[in-house]
């Protein structure tokens, strides 16, 4: 495997010298082992400063498999339903017409509140207590369960408040003891980071960003306020808050070795999960009258096209900018790929490409 990792290392130092990639790491567990930590590149192109292995990156949409995960660990434990409703563990959720919403329906992005509070703005969102009482107040655009949206930054203050309903810690405490205690990955994933880690996190850079891609007006699951999204996540206060869909901060090697966790191989003989539990949070979950969106509960699934590859036993998540994280219980692999400059150019399907060809496994 030593020769998996030197080929994989030349290949991102292949990619950033290209310009297509400007800071980035790429580690993956295959049969419950570490194959390739690799990095390359500039982490902050206004200090020089290098990609090392301690290097952390915003990962925006990834984070939502990371928390998911956190709370199928609390469902696990506590042997509770996922058709629970929601307001009995939450009773300000049940509000406008949400009062049947389950569980269920919030990892499956079907609650009907995709959309941010009017009221939300970039003090609020910052505010754990705040963004959660504006977040239960919101009118449902549809029946929950009916129709499935994605649920860009509310399902995070809806999947963190559960979580932390059910189990009594805050979501942040939570990812740390269930999930990097025991994978021994402290300070590699974060959902707000401490102050001591800002001198880790990388500089994003986005010059292709096109603000009409947010409109300033209407419902708005991601608000023009925040973008370019690159700009915020650039933002200390915004690093610190606590927005688990959208604003963890983490390592290629910590995703990878969360999703290693839940293959049946582990990651270093740990098992986060019984494949019992994975095998329900990881079943489609589709309404017959839409177009497949190939999501389970919290997690994407493969699908044809996906960076992650074609077939439905694949989950994972990607985020914003090129982000990904996922396991592939066939073939045995869990990936982390991360990077911080965001354009059409990013390396990181051919990344994931390359990986899996010098593994021998299939693309999809």
């Amino acid at each position: 495997m030593k020769e998996i990792q030197q080929h994989m290392q030349a290949f991102l130092e292949r990619m950033v010298g290209e310009g297509r990639e400007r800071g980035v790491q790429l580690a993956a567990y295959y049969e419950g082992e570490l194959v390739v930590d690799a990095w390359a590149g500039i982490a902050d192109n206004r200090s020089g400063r290098a990609v090392d292995a301690s290097t952390l990156f915003p990962v925006f949409s990834t984070t939502k498999g990371i928390a998911s995960t956190v709370l199928h660990l609390a469902v696990e434990r506590l042997g509770i339903d996922y058709d629970m409703r929601i307001s009995e563990l939450w009773p300000e959720f049940g509000a406008n017409g949400k009062a049947d919403a389950t569980i269920r329906h919030a990892l499956s992005h079907t609650t009907g509140i995709p959309h941010m509070p009017e009221a939300a703005g970039p003090a609020e969102v910052l505010d754990w207590s705040r963004m959660r009482d504006e977040v239960a107040k919101l009118v449902p655009q549809w029946t929950p369960g009916t129709r499935m949206e994605y649920h860009a930054i509310t399902f995070g203050w809806i999947i963190g408040e559960i979580a932390r309903r059910l189990d009594g810690r805050s979501f942040a405490r939570m990812l740390k003891e269930d999930i990097c205690d025991p994978l021994g990955i402290g300070g590699e994933l974060y959902v707000g980071i401490p102050e001591e880690a800002d001198a880790r996190v990388a500089f994003l850079e986005e010059p292709e960003f096109d603000p009409a891609m947010f409109p300033a007006t209407g419902l708005q699951p991601i608000p023009a306020w925040i973008c370019p999204l690159s700009d915020w996540m650039n933002r200390p206060e915004a690093r610190r808050a606590c927005v688990p869909a959208s604003n963890g901060i983490m390592t290629a090697k910590g995703i990878a070795k969360h999703y290693a966790s839940l293959l049946p191989d582990g990651a270093d003989g740990i098992r986060l999960l019984p494949q019992s539990r994975v095998r329900l949070a990881t079943e489609l979950q589709d309404l017959l009258h839409q177009e497949p969106q190939f999501r389970a509960l919290g997690y994407q699934l493969g699908s044809p096209g996906s960076i992650m590859g074609g077939r439905a036993t694949v989950f994972g998540h990607g985020g914003y900018g090129g982000s990904v994280g996922f396991a592939d219980p066939d073939q045995r692999l869990a990936v982390g790929f991360v990077n911080n400059l965001y354009s059409g150019a990013s390396a990181g399907f051919d990344s994931i490409r390359e990986l899996k060809k010098e593994l021998g496994l299939r693309m999809n």
